[in-house]
């Protein structure tokens, strides 16, 4: 490890874990939302898509001034604006409210979720990218097993309005965390000037890249089966299965402990058997458990340790793919690895978005339109993965990546 990696992630994890925090800590609160402000299910839903929409837009912004701007005042404005959105939430008192302060809560989020790849790439490439990659993703994995405690713990201790004002209480910590102790990465020198010009050039460059693309949209689609299980876990677990809020936390934190654990050898599997072939074993394994388990629902098994375990699989997976296609879309694009970070969040939050909204037209409260859309995201993601001929290799032995 090279000195000052321990460092960086313990930065960089907070920093990215924001976004998710404020995903994964209110997730127990939705019924109570729901039945506080006589909103209905697609309309509570409507906060978690409202947030990944303009997550993921945003990024778009963030990526590109950070290359002309460098990496620490872009961070300084979203993290500003997030704890304005979250101050907002916590005061709101109608669901129309409390989905226009999270579209805020989101631009401000954006910031935080895509500068630090930026960082990321700044300082490191390939495998020790990865690694770096998959320490942050391991600061970021205790937000879906803990988050959902704390926020039955905030809602015991006040309501659901008490856990956005404890994310501003988190915001304002990192926020302190980035001013003390998180240096500027990207020097003056290789600042790029932001312009139309080379932001269309460099946004058509990687939108021609299908290497950038696939791996991106592989990656997207695994993320949003994570947004679709967010968006309906809550509801599919303690009103389908029955369990109470703090049975529904624990049962959360499980499920994310497959992404967790098998997230952190990824770099050491990529290095032993190749990054490429690491994903095609990984996403395969995604759509092998997923089917099962559509499989095992359809047939009316859809029981809810079998629920847990096969979603446990497929998340195991998941943590092999997510870091590996994250830092191998940005392996070739150095020069303008904020646009290529922002570009790439933006499609991967959109597409997790969009899932939702899709899913949410046919959730009825049952587990089966749940298992359904996650089915789908893995399907999509190997149908990619063989469009792209990803991880083909010719008989010289050189990767189609």
């Amino acid at each position: 490890m090279k000195p000052g990696l321990l460092r960086s992630s313990l930065v960089l994890g907070p920093l990215a874990a924001v976004g998710p925090l404020a995903i994964d800590i209110y997730l127990p609160a939705l019924p109570a939302i729901e039945a506080d402000l006589n909103a209905g299910i697609a309309s509570t839903q409507m906060t978690l898509t409202a947030f990944f929409l303009t997550f993921g837009l945003s990024q778009l912004v963030y990526g590109p001034l950070s290359d002309q701007v460098g990496r620490k005042l872009p961070i300084y404005i979203g993290l500003f604006l997030f704890i304005v959105g979250s101050i907002s939430c916590g005061i709101s008192t109608n669901i129309e409210w409390l989905i226009a302060s999270r579209l805020l809560q989101g631009v401000g989020a954006a910031a935080v979720m895509v500068i630090p790849r930026a960082i990321i790439r700044d300082m490191y490439t390939g495998y020790e990218a990865t690694r770096l990659m998959a320490l942050v993703m391991l600061v970021i994995s205790v937000s879906p097993m803990l988050a959902p405690l704390a926020g039955t713990g905030l809602i015991a201790i006040g309501s659901w309005h008490t856990i956005f004002f404890f994310l501003s209480g988190a915001a304002i910590l990192t926020l302190f965390l980035t001013v003390f102790m998180l240096p500027e990465t990207l020097e003056p020198t290789h600042r790029v000037p932001v312009n139309a010009k080379t932001f269309f050039e460099g946004t058509k460059t990687l939108l021609s890249d299908a290497t950038f693309m696939g791996l991106t949209l592989i990656g997207g689609f695994g993320l949003a089966s994570f947004f679709v299980f967010i968006a309906s876990a809550s509801f599919v677990y303690t009103g389908h299965f029955g369990l109470s809020l703090v049975q529904f936390s624990i049962a959360f934190a499980v499920n994310a402990i497959g992404f967790f654990a098998s997230s952190q050898v990824a770099a050491k599997l990529g290095q032993r058997f190749g990054m490429t072939q690491v994903i095609v074993y990984a996403v395969t394994g995604f759509l092998f458990f997923e089917l099962i388990l559509l499989s095992l629902t359809l047939l009316g098994f859809g029981t809810l340790p079998v629920v847990m375990f096969f979603l446990f699989c497929g998340n195991a997976c998941l943590g092999l793919v997510i870091p590996s296609t994250m830092v191998m879309a940005l392996d070739k694009h150095g020069d303008i690895a904020g646009l290529a970070s922002s570009l790439g969040g933006t499609l991967q939050m959109v597409t997790g978005g969009l899932m939702i909204a899709a899913a949410s037209q046919f959730f009825d409260g049952t587990v089966t339109p749940l298992v359904a859309a996650i089915a789908f995201c893995s399907v999509a993601a190997f149908v990619l993965m063989k469009v792209l001929r990803i991880g083909r290799e010719t008989v010289t032995g050189t990767s189609a990546l």
